[in-house]
């Protein structure tokens, strides 16, 4: 198969970029694949790319930033979309210009501007993909009733977790489009795992609110409080470090809790230690996580929606706690502090569950469902014809509202096409 992947910025750094390099580059074992970079804003990705997958970005920011195009605001990407002010008419115009000359067997959207694009633009011959990395119910209902309407024109959407392909189940109507939980794969590591024996916990991820490690280094003082030979290394950067530094003096931890700035690759920073944690109050998926468990550590996280619970079995490779208890997250950590051989058998727990995430099983799940995507588009079948048929009973008058969208969709492509001539 030919596979293009449609992507916002393969420069930056997120666990979007990393999931879809990681599918990417597997999948280019046996097909060819290309990553369409929307953005890019420096020379080179800030994580290592298979030569086998073909990276073009479409609007590079080092030179078109003054783009009159890019001074008026998009009127393809949704507006409620959370990157609306980032896009444009010059986007709108790049990524209808490449969906339309796109030689590629599947599409796949990897956030939902850029799903809604792909349901409105790509050519019939080219099988649609939309993939989320969030959550529906994280989204503003205005997003919502957008992604209702456009995404019926996909094949299929992906989630990565099993609620999350409920909630879309339970709560959208799209007729026809298979609705499928494909989780985040992780590379096989190529160091070897945590022996368990190093005094040290590892977190990462980006340094916003809505990770909590201000609750993180609050629970941790607990634990040096009691076992001061123990470190907390927390690797990442965002809006936080200032507090975060703040909190850490304030505690009085400056031996015991390191910001050590950002890590990619993060496997060799995983393997120095023996326990992994995380406080966030909401995770879509969790890809620390998995990263930490593949490399041989049990970790300790909050029970937030949606992905520890589908990824850490509690007591078996990690601690589940609940969101925002300092109290009941200190105690999971002495846990394993204290006891090293069972902090070391859950750490090999850990590496055998998480074995589900290997790229092995997870590219067989996604060529499974490409391939039937491509064989559905080719065929003119429905890829879920029993949604179809359920759908059809249920959507009367849900498909004025349908017509309404793509007709205010293909306004705006006609007056972009208009204004390329």
């Amino acid at each position: 198969m030919k596979i293009s992947f449609l992507l916002h910025n393969a420069y930056g750094i997120g666990g979007t970029i990393t999931t879809t390099f990681n599918l990417a580059q597997a999948l280019a074992e046996r097909h060819s694949v290309e990553i369409v970079s929307v953005f890019r804003h420096r020379e080179r990705p800030n994580f290592a790319l298979d030569p086998r997958v073909r990276l073009r970005p479409l609007v590079d920011l080092r030179e078109e930033k003054e783009h009159p195009l890019h001074g008026r605001p998009a009127r393809v990407f949704p507006t409620a979309e959370y990157r609306h002010q980032q896009y444009s008419e010059l986007t709108d115009q790049r990524i209808g210009e490449c969906l339309d000359a796109l030689d590629a067997d599947v599409a796949i959207g990897t956030r939902p501007g850029l799903n809604v694009h792909l349901a409105l633009q790509a050519p019939p011959h080219v099988a649609r993909v939309g993939q989320e990395h969030l959550t529906l119910d994280n989204h503003p209902p205005r997003l919502r009733t957008a992604l209702r309407r456009a995404y019926r024109r996909l094949d299929a959407l992906t989630t990565v977790t099993e609620a999350d392909a409920d909630a879309y189940r339970r709560k959208m109507s799209l007729p026809g489009v298979r609705v499928e939980a494909l989780p985040n794969s992780v590379p096989d590591p190529v160091l070897p795992v945590s022996d368990g024996t190093a005094k040290i916990v590892v977190a990462a991820g980006r340094l916003v609110p809505v990770k909590r490690f201000d609750l993180l280094i609050e629970a941790f003082a607990l634990v040096a409080a009691e076992r001061p030979d123990w470190r907390l290394r927390i690797y990442g950067k965002g809006e936080e470090r200032d507090r975060l530094r703040a909190l850490i003096d304030d505690l009085g931890l400056w031996d015991n809790v390191l910001l050590m700035g950002a890590a990619a690759p993060m496997e060799a920073e995983w393997v120095k230690g023996s326990i992994g944690a995380a406080a966030s109050n909401f995770e879509p998926f969790g890809m620390t996580l998995v990263e930490a468990m593949r490399c041989g550590l049990p970790v300790v996280s909050t029970d937030c929606p949606y992905g520890p619970g589908e990824i850490i079995r509690d007591g078996a490779d990690g601690r589940l706690v609940p969101v925002g208890d300092r109290d009941a997250l200190a105690a999971a950590l002495l846990d394993l502090v204290r006891d090293d051989e069972r902090r070391r058998r859950m750490g090999r727990t850990a590496v055998e569950n998480a074995r589900r995430f290997a790229p092995g099983p997870v590219v067989a799940q996604a060529e499974r469902l490409l391939g039937d995507a491509v064989d559905a588009r080719r065929s003119g079948r429905p890829l879920d014809p029993e949604r179809a048929r359920v759908g059809r009973a249920l959507v009367g008058q849900g498909f004025a509202a349908r017509d309404a969208v793509y007709a205010t969709g293909s306004r705006a492509l006609r007056t972009i096409r208009k204004g390329r001539s």
